[in-house]
């Protein structure tokens, strides 16, 4: 027996469609997980979805803001109503630094929106998977999975982005926090913490002699993070295996730098 064949198993990603939440989708799907993708643009959500047209799991997407509760609530329904449960939530939608500018020069909508996106965003879709799933183990059906990503910024904090880290760090406090007090729903949760990761945001990057003098070697692989080295993390938390795992970090290729 596989223990990692999630055939039948239900995961909402939100933010899936690019990036980390783009190969987490991938790699659910490839083993029978049943997908579905929530994001802010439906254009980018449809394309996602179907380019994982052809692998085991069904993948469908929904048009949702994670910084609103009723957006999430729609979502969360529209996908009970066509998969009928929902057995892992992979938040992962938010923001970046947003600007290099000093703490004392950050504005109050800055700090606010930031915020919004990256730690609201998290608590509403885990709100209401957590819902979901302690009423099904309530009902003799105990399994959920919870699984953040957060930033190494949250470790190692940063500087000129100290906003981002200080949503990464509560991320992280929340997640130990939901880890104990679920526990006996059978509900998990953890975090994905990502180094240099390939995306279109870092594409441009190793163009930069600078950045490739000074930073590739603080690097501790020598390598960015593939979207890839996520989804297999990912099929491990989903699975039977992880159902002990609960309230740690997983830190992907270790990729950091000194500020």
């Amino acid at each position: 027996m596989n223990i990692f064949d999630l055939s039948g198993r239900v995961a909402v990603i939100t933010g899936g469609n690019g990036g980390i939440g783009l190969g987490i989708a991938q790699a659910l799907a490839g083993q029978g997980c049943n997908v579905s993708i929530w994001g802010r643009n439906a254009d980018k959500n449809k394309a996602a979805a179907a380019s994982m047209a052809g692998l085991s799991g069904k993948v469908d997407s929904r048009v949702c803001d994670v910084s609103d509760p009723a957006s999430v609530d729609a979502a969360m329904k529209a996908t009970l109503d066509t998969f009928g449960r929902v057995d892992g939530c992979f938040a992962n939608a938010g923001i970046g630094g947003g600007g290099r500018r000093a703490f004392i020069e950050r504005t109050e909508e800055e700090w606010r929106t930031m915020f919004a996106t990256n730690l609201d965003g998290v608590f509403h879709a885990f709100q209401a998977a957590a819902r979901h799933m302690t009423d099904r183990a309530n009902a003799g059906d105990p399994f959920g999975r919870l699984v953040a990503t957060s930033s190494l910024a949250s470790i190692f904090g940063t500087a000129r982005n100290e906003h981002y880290a200080a949503t990464k760090a509560a991320i992280n406090a929340l997640v130990r926090a939901l880890g104990v007090e679920l526990a006996r729903h059978g509900v998990t949760a953890n975090a994905i913490l990502p180094g240099w990761i390939k995306s279109d945001m870092t594409a441009g990057l190793m163009a930069n002699d600078k950045f490739v003098a000074n930073v590739m070697p603080r690097i501790p692989m020598r390598r960015f993070g593939e979207a890839s080295d996520f989804g297999g993390i990912a099929v491990y938390l989903m699975s039977k295996a992880s159902s002990y795992h609960t309230a740690d970090t997983f830190v992907i290729d270790g990729g950091y730098t000194a500020f």
